[in-house]
């Protein structure tokens, strides 16, 4: 039996839902896969699959298998990866996932450059705010704000981030500049709209004690780009990291307040860099690194344009 293939099959058929799915994706007979995975049953002495007219339903040891078939093929094409490419110049599709913010500001003017530099080199970058799957989603590196890097992935501290609590001078001077952090909750606070995220702003004073506030707006956006608009606007208060209002807050345009305090949220205090370890080595990914290093060491350049 060739194991790797029946190993493939087998992931496959679960991924397409069928065999016929499966043998699609594989450009070969239903016949063929059909085969594969008995092959696999009589293999290991029990059923991975419970087959009935309408679909396929995995037994408990078929659920079991198909996380260590997943695992294992990853790293199968990781170590190919990483041996075919090891000494050679960048080369293929580097796939980058990054925020929509902060990726589309520090991220896409680096590719140009990159592929100017590098002639067999291209670039895909996927701009999201919510997480991806490295493995599923064929990531080479995501950028990711988070307290929690995966567990499963290397994740490299390229940066640290800066928050701040701003508004328009026009709005402080219309409601006040809020004094402590309970003034707060009588104004209009922009909160980040996402899965998960509650409606109290977390703050910490100098001796990191926290202190919860509770806030509402009116108007609530899943993008930052709009908070920052609607802050520079004169209609309420957002936290903001620094990387998309350092040159607001250097023009004027935008005031800190609150500036004892230190605002706490879910995305962390770092950008990290994060691939899996089959990719370690791979040529493209380790001239991006470098290339993100460059740019964001030893000030990145939200901060230089503030200096």
């Amino acid at each position: 039996m060739n194991w790797l293939a029946s190993w493939e099959s087998f992931v496959r058929v679960v991924e397409a839902g069928s065999m016929a799915g499966a043998a699609r994706r594989l450009k070969c007979t239903r016949a063929q896969v059909s085969k594969q995975i008995g092959d696999l049953e009589r293999a290991f002495g029990v059923r991975l699959i419970e087959r009935s007219t309408r679909k396929l339903v995995l037994t408990p040891s078929g659920e079991v298998f198909l996380q260590h078939a997943q695992r294992t093929l990853e790293a199968i094409r990781g170590t190919e990866i990483a041996v075919r490419n090891l000494g050679e110049q960048p080369c293929g599709i580097l796939r980058i996932s990054a925020s929509i913010s902060f990726g589309r500001l520090y991220v896409a003017p680096l590719l140009p450059r990159l592929t100017a530099r590098f002639p067999d080199l291209s670039c895909e970058l996927v701009l999201t705010d919510h997480s991806v799957n490295l493995f599923d989603d064929n990531i080479d590196l995501a950028l990711r704000m988070t307290k929690a890097p995966p567990e499963d992935a290397v994740a490299r501290k390229l940066v640290p981030l800066k928050r701040v609590i701003c508004a328009a001078p026009a709005y402080l001077a219309a409601h006040g500049e809020p004094q402590t952090p309970q003034d707060l909750a009588a104004h209009s606070c922009f909160s980040y709209l996402l899965a998960g995220e509650t409606a109290d702003w977390c703050l910490a004073d100098a001796r990191g004690n926290e202190i919860r506030v509770p806030v509402s707006s009116r108007l609530r956006f899943n993008n930052l780009d709009c908070v920052r608009d609607a802050v520079l606007a004169g209609h309420g208060l957002a936290i903001m990291a620094t990387y998309l209002c350092a040159d607001d807050l250097a023009q004027g345009r935008l005031q800190a307040v609150l500036t004892d305090y230190e605002p706490v949220t879910r995305f962390g205090s770092h950008v990290h860099a994060c691939y899996t370890p089959s990719r370690v080595r791979v040529p493209k990914v380790r001239v991006f690194l470098d290339a993100l290093e460059r740019e964001f060491n030893p000030l990145p350049p939200w901060e230089r344009l503030a200096g």
